[in-house]
């Protein structure tokens, strides 16, 4: 323990990661029971080999009241604010992910203005879309904005907002069936007026789904708010049921886009001022700025970790932050630009327009010549450019059985080894849907 600060390690980066996500609450409440000047945790991973006097790098470090995921300092952990969200039954709460620290640019725009609408609403006031669904590829900022709603809504008192991962909605589910007390867990969700739900894509088993639709239903009905993340839109959450994607779907549906030059760079300067409120003579200049910006495009999650790593070196051997240190430290964050993910809708409508047919009729049960051989190459595209299953690439192509999917793939792979015309149309099809 140093001054406010108490300093734990643990074996392993998934006991750092479990402490963190359900734990780093009550850990700091229990500090501050003991020692009142308490108001920041630090977890490190120690190395297995003991060494002396050697600091973990700083990536490895979760400052519990340090700077948040989007940029700006955060607040301390509360432990009453903390505390009577958990009473709830509610999933732990980062204080620093709040609309404050949230750095808005044209990728999530629409994400941010929904999320802080539904935020600001007070009871009785007309619910302008619901379901919220947000979706969007790791480490863009669908969490940050789920728990902002869930501070701001709480903060202001109007609602009682309720955040849950689909994990803790489960386990909530699943230990009620077993205490007997589902009958008070269902009472209990369908009181709140605002549910939030984190990370649906990981909703499990045919009960919790079933569970999970009649309070989505119950709570609707109501006129009550529920905000949802995937990292992926409703229509492609498989192992959903028809009418639950069909609900999630009748709401806003907005996705975070990936994030462009400008809103990086925006997101490191305000993280860079984050650190700085612990770390004053930590500074980096403009160019190095500019070039992790440009070199460093995955997600926020890598240039959070790429500017933990110039402070850990900063910090530990003293020198200041340079272009080169920069390009040697976070060499291996920059990853090779990924192909676009293609969706099986996007196929549909791409290869309709080719063959100048409807989307509706590749799903149709219709027969004819000019329906039959789209519809084909439609499924042998879905089959060679997704990570679809021949299930499912037959279910979303009208019910279809995988058999069916599978003849279609084999046939077109016969077809263009001898037909070149068919087989440029095809490189033509896959080069439209990559670029």
């Amino acid at each position: 323990m140093e001054e406010a600060t108490v300093r734990l390690s643990v074996p392993t980066r998934f006991l750092k990661s479990w402490i963190q996500s359900h734990y780093a609450e009550r850990v700091l409440a229990c500090w501050q029971n003991e020692e009142s000047k308490v108001n920041r945790i630090e977890l490190t991973v120690r190395s297995a080999v003991l060494k002396t006097n050697i600091v973990k790098p700083k990536e490895d470090i979760v400052a519990l009241g340090g700077f948040g995921s989007n940029g700006h300092a955060g607040r301390a952990f509360s432990a009453g604010e903390a505390g009577a969200h958990e009473a709830l039954g509610g999933s732990p709460l980062d204080p620093r992910l709040t609309f404050e620290t949230f750095v808005v640019g044209r990728s999530n725009t629409l994400a941010h203005a929904a999320a802080k609408q539904v935020a600001a609403a007070k009871r009785g006031d007309a619910v302008l879309f619901n379901p919220l669904y947000i979706h969007a590829g790791v480490g863009l900022g669908k969490t940050h904005l789920l728990q902002a709603i869930t501070w701001a809504g709480n903060a202001i008192g109007e609602r009682k907002v309720l955040y849950l991962t689909a994990e803790k909605f489960m386990y909530g589910f699943v230990s009620a069936l077993r205490t007997q007390t589902a009958l008070a867990f269902k009472e209990a969700l369908r009181g709140i007026g605002v549910l939030v739900i984190d990370d649906l894509q990981f909703l499990q088993g045919k009960s919790t789904q079933a569970e999970f639709c009649h309070t989505l239903n119950a709570l609707i009905d109501a006129g009550r708010q529920v905000v949802i993340a995937s990292d992926r839109p409703p229509s492609d959450l498989e192992s959903l049921d028809d009418r639950v994607r069909s609900r999630l779907a009748g709401g806003l549906v907005v996705e975070i886009g990936s994030l462009g030059e400008e809103l990086r760079f925006e997101i490191l300067k305000a993280r860079v001022a984050a650190a700085r409120i612990h770390h004053p003579g930590f500074d980096v200049p403009l160019p190095v700025l500019n070039y992790i910006a440009k070199a460093v495009t995955h997600n926020g999650r890598d240039l959070e970790g790429a500017l933990n790593r110039l402070l850990a070196h900063s910090k530990l051997t003293g020198h200041v932050v340079t272009l080169e240190m920069a390009e040697r430290e976070v060499r291996d964050l920059i990853r090779p630009q990924e192909p676009k993910r293609v969706k099986i809708e996007d196929i549909q409508r791409v290869v309709a327009r080719q063959y100048n047919v409807s989307r509706s009729d590749l799903l149709s049960s219709r027969r004819t010549a000019n329906v039959v051989r789209p519809r084909q190459v439609a499924m042998y595209l879905a089959k060679t450019l997704t990570l679809r299953s021949l299930p499912e690439i037959g279910r979303r192509f009208g019910g279809r059985d995988h058999t069916t999917v599978l003849h279609a793939v084999r046939k077109i792979e016969n077809l263009v080894g001898n037909d070149m015309a068919l087989a440029e149309e095809i490189e033509i099809l896959k080069h439209q849907l990559q670029e």
